[in-house]
């Protein structure tokens, strides 16, 4: 194994309540020698985040104000000990093992880089939550092998890589976004490989809402990663924007057009039932994790709303193409009339 050794970071801003249950195991490693220290980056946290953890024997260093998680990372990386640094999200918590892929991955000289995923056990019963953890687990696992993303939820990165690249892109991305996807492509581009394992996963403790769940991937997910492969057109297409995913929403979009189609008279329902079956067949993978994990009557609920997630995915896409095209072609305008 390699001898590489690790610094976890976990960003915070008023996570009491996440701390409680995730610093603990990694406290645990630490005090194995597994891991050779833990970093706490208090994003601006009131609620006392940043001293409890402190109390328990992690290294906390304060942002000095609400900077977002971007920053605060790359505050904790440049303060960083180890070779390789582990970003485990406040509200993660990172299962017993979680060391030894990370080591099996960084035994490659060629890879920077490695993430995982939520395990299939979140631990709030309700359907967005119970939806948007097994959603996530899914992709995740379904993409094993090579990426040309990055997650930090409970990923890592070698820190000369890390620092090489320049970093979280902080002023881009204030908030929780997609800073770590855009991270991952510059590791790609520039530094070298990056490997997803499934077996380095985490319990996700966030308890999610309908609303929250369509809220943030529109806001923080579809619209900015649209707007970055728009702005990067070599951008490799994999987890969410691969062609099997395309497949799957123009699908949705089809079944929605077709249901309309046959309340309407225009076509016949037996046209919408045969594209039903198309889209559960493209979708089987994600209905059986769905079924073995919740049951057969939340698999099919969980798998018509993923409809909608597709649906709403694709047209967010297709507003941020012609924004872009539209955008463009102003730009383009103003330097004709200029010349």
């Amino acid at each position: 194994m390699s001898e590489l050794s690790i610094s976890a970071i976990v960003p915070v801003y008023n996570g009491m309540g996440f701390l409680e249950q995730s610093l603990p195991p990694l406290l645990r490693l630490l005090a194995l020698g597994e891991i050779a220290e833990v970093i706490v980056a208090d994003d601006g946290s009131t609620d006392g985040s940043g001293a409890w953890a402190r109390d328990q024997g992690a290294r906390v260093l304060p942002t000095g104000g609400r900077e977002g998680p971007a920053r605060a990372r790359n505050l904790a990386v440049k303060a960083a000990q180890g070779d390789v640094v582990w970003f485990v999200d406040a509200d993660v918590v990172v299962h017993e093992d979680g060391v030894e892929p990370l080591r099996r991955a960084f035994d490659d000289p060629g890879v920077v880089a490695v993430f995982g995923s939520y395990d299939d056990a979140p631990p709030f019963e309700g359907f967005a939550s119970q939806y948007m953890n097994l959603r996530h687990h899914f992709v995740h696992h379904q993409h094993g092998g090579e990426a040309s993303t990055f997650w930090s939820g409970c990923g890592a990165v070698r820190r000369d890589a890390f620092l090489g690249v320049g970093g979280f892109d902080a002023e881009r991305y204030r908030r929780p976004s997609i800073e770590d996807i855009e991270l991952g492509y510059r590791l790609r581009g520039q530094a070298g490989r990056i490997r997803t394992d499934p077996s380095l996963q985490g319990t996700h403790l966030k308890e999610w809402s309908l609303w929250g769940v369509v809220h943030t991937d529109i806001t923080c997910r579809a619209i900015p990663w649209s707007r970055l492969l728009l702005d990067t057109p070599d951008a490799p297409m994999d987890l969410n924007t691969g062609s099997a995913e395309q497949l799957k929403a123009f699908l949705a979009g089809g079944l929605l057009a077709a249901l309309l189609g046959a309340l309407l008279g225009w076509v016949s329902p037996w046209f919408a039932a045969g594209l039903a079956v198309a889209a559960w067949a493209a979708n089987r993978a994600l209905f059986d994790v769905f079924r073995r994990s919740r049951g057969s009557a939340f698999a099919l609920g969980a798998l018509l709303f993923h409809q909608v997630h597709l649906l709403y995915s694709a047209v967010t896409y297709v507003l941020c193409w012609l924004e872009h095209h539209l955008k463009g072609g102003r730009g383009r305008r103003a330097r004709e009339s200029s010349s």
